[in-house]
């Protein structure tokens, strides 16, 4: 049954929105006066707002992305409700009766609409790309040609969470640095714009020239207070280029990610990161029932660095010639040589599944202990690299006091 939103009014004249489950137009219409509400406005969920419907509107009402944890939450309710015995259509209905966000609601009516009218649910997923990944469409799909949609969505739902999970602790790291480089910005910004000309004003008036370090910190002050917002305005105009050529030009962001590579921590980051989501989705497909090329085909989509993913599709097309899977991930160059022979022993012993379970655990492992690391060491650089300026900027403004004390000594 098709999703609707509504705008409606009811007997106190407080306006109303939100998604309603409805055959037809008309019959939405009919089962909000049934509601004791006047409606206003009443349109299928995926139709674009009517002309009226301000911008604001648009952006709360009809949002058509999950983020992270919406879909972890549906995909666990939903395997839940499966694994306990409900149809595909009730398990979709009670989860949108669950869900207390709109664009939720709207996107899960919709699914269901789809399935009442007899389309598989994996199609029906893929009529939401913003929202349902081509991992998530696939082993769906999988799931509904072997039977066993429960089992496969409970693992699903592990995957979502866990994904949900490591970036939540990664932005929850993240805070604590971000405010101590903030922090350490402010305080030099203070310094350089009001502090430090207030006390270069005092030596203004003696006859002698001062020590280089104090004139190289007035230079600084100088231009920070002459500049600084142009130079700001610069920043900011150039990131906001950057990022739209990043997202525009598949050459130029392909020649950044081959640079980001290079680079010592992040290029081992995104090496580590990006081959675990390989094995990871690998795993999954393979337990679906997906064919191993099939399940390569789609795990290398997912794949975030170009570099990276066009090695491994390199890797598919020679496993389509018949080669083996270690054996062609091994030429990629960006599989460890642990999750090579891990990868190597499941597909002799037949249990490739499991192994490529193991690489994942190893890898996303390795990607916490790695960042870690990196946190631990660049909050006391931070710490340090404040610390020197803040010496720099003392030593500046006192050198020219202790040279005043020498010449009237």
């Amino acid at each position: 049954m098709p999703a609707f939103h509504y705008i409606a009014v009811s007997n106190t004249g407080r306006e109303q929105k939100g998604v309603i489950d409805a055959e037809s137009e008309k019959h939405a219409r009919q089962l909000l006066r049934e509601r004791a509400l006047v409606p206003i406005s009443v349109r299928p969920a995926r139709q674009k707002a009517a002309a009226g419907t301000s911008t604001l509107q648009m952006m709360f009402s009809h949002q058509k992305k999950l983020s992270s944890k919406e879909l972890a939450l549906f995909t666990r309710q939903f395997a839940t409700l499966l694994a306990a015995g409900l149809p595909v259509e009730e398990s979709l209905l009670a989860v949108s009766e669950q869900s207390e966000k709109p664009h939720v609601k709207a996107i899960i009516l919709s699914v269901r609409g789809k399935v009442l009218e007899g389309h598989p649910l994996a199609t029906a997923l893929q009529e939401h790309p913003e929202a349902f990944t081509s991992l998530f469409c696939a082993t769906i799909a999988a799931g509904e040609k072997t039977g066993h949609l429960d089992k496969v969505l409970l693992r699903l739902a592990d995957y979502t969470e866990q994904q949900y999970n490591m970036r939540t602790k990664l932005r929850t790291a993240l805070i604590y640095p971000s405010m101590i480089v903030l922090v350490a910005f402010a305080i030099v910004g203070f310094l350089l714009e009001y502090v430090v000309p207030k006390m270069i004003a005092v030596y203004s008036h003696l006859n002698q020239a001062l020590p280089g370090l104090t004139q190289v910190l007035i230079g600084i002050s100088d231009f920070v207070r002459s500049y600084g917002l142009y130079l700001l305005l610069i920043i900011v105009v150039a990131v906001v280029i950057f990022m739209r050529t990043m997202k525009k030009n598949e050459a130029f962001r392909e020649r950044v990610h081959v640079f980001l590579l290079k680079l010592p921590l992040i290029g081992n980051a995104i090496k580590i990161s990006n081959t675990a989501r390989f094995a990871r989705t690998l795993s999954i497909l393979s337990a679906a029932g997906v064919s191993v090329l099939e399940a390569m085909t789609i795990s290398a989509q997912l794949i975030t660095s170009i570099p990276i993913k066009k090695s491994v599709q390199e890797a598919v097309h020679r496993v389509r010639e018949g080669g083996a899977i270690h054996l062609a991930l091994k030429q990629t160059g960006y599989f460890s040589p642990m999750s090579v022979h891990m990868i190597a022993s499941g597909e002799a012993s037949g249990q490739l599944e499991s192994m490529l379970e193991r690489v994942a655990i190893d890898q996303e492992g390795e990607i916490i202990r790695l960042i870690d690391v990196s946190l631990a060491l660049f909050e006391p650089a931070v710490i340090l690299l404040m610390g020197v300026i803040v010496l720099f900027i003392v030593l500046a403004v006192l050198l020219p006091i202790f040279q005043l004390n020498e010449f009237t000594g």
